[in-house]
């Protein structure tokens, strides 16, 4: 039997990891230990690595995507290729957390299916408002439909907009990560980081402002 039978569909991608190292470390890891073991090829710290990571790697894309994407866990699968494969290949600094960092490739992943699946909209008709911004109380179908359209808005301009501006727009003010570290994540300096959100911001705005969406607001405030 060979080793990619032995591994369950759902973690083929620890085939990308190297042969198992007969010297494996003892259990539980922290961060750097354990991208040490995983890069020599012990499969129980990988089993930790997953376990580890798979919470942020699953929150980050519902919270980028909606729950019912119907491809979830191809993309899940696809985060952890290319966690797995920059490490192997020693691209990590390390100057954040393993977790931050794993938030950051995720954040990639869901930004670059947004743009490939953005002529279909396959992933905007997915959106649940529960998974991106907090519910109104229930029974409030009208609010309730206005922060879906909100939404499905904001997603498709971030889509169409430069991936630079995007991904600081993304990792600072829908996921919630300080600006130092979107710019250690992004390999950027802070300043570049800061001029990249507040040009993305603008640019989201004016978005939505040519579209109706900003004014539209602006209207339902002031009645």
């Amino acid at each position: 039997m060979s080793r990619s039978d032995r591994i369950p569909k759902k973690e083929r991608w620890l085939q990308l990891a190297p042969p198992v190292s007969p010297a494996a470390p003892k259990l539980p890891l922290d961060d750097d230990a354990l991208i040490d073991a995983l890069v020599s090829g012990d499969i129980r710290a990988a089993r930790e690595f997953y376990d580890r990571l798979a919470s942020v790697v699953h929150a980050t894309l519902r919270r980028l995507l909606g729950g019912r994407v119907c491809d979830h866990e191809d993309l899940v699968q696809i985060t952890f290729e290319q966690i797995v494969m920059t490490l192997v290949r020693g691209r990590f600094s390390r100057s954040c957390s393993l977790s931050t960092w794993a938030s950051s490739v995720a954040a990639h992943v869901a930004f670059n299916a947004m743009r490939a699946r953005r002529r279909s909209r396959v992933v905007f008709d997915a959106i649940e408002v529960g998974e991106v911004a907090d519910r109104p109380a229930a029974g409030d179908a009208e609010r309730d439909a206005s922060l879906r359209q909100q939404i499905r808005a904001v997603q498709s301009h971030l889509a169409e907009m430069s991936p630079k501006k995007a991904m600081v727009l993304v990792l600072h003010d829908v996921l919630g990560h300080e600006l130092a570290e979107c710019a250690v994540m992004l390999g950027i300096s802070a300043s570049a980081a800061q001029s990249r959100l507040v040009r993305g911001r603008r640019d989201l705005l004016g978005r939505l402002g040519e579209s109706g969406q900003v004014r539209e607001e602006e209207g339902h405030d002031g009645a």
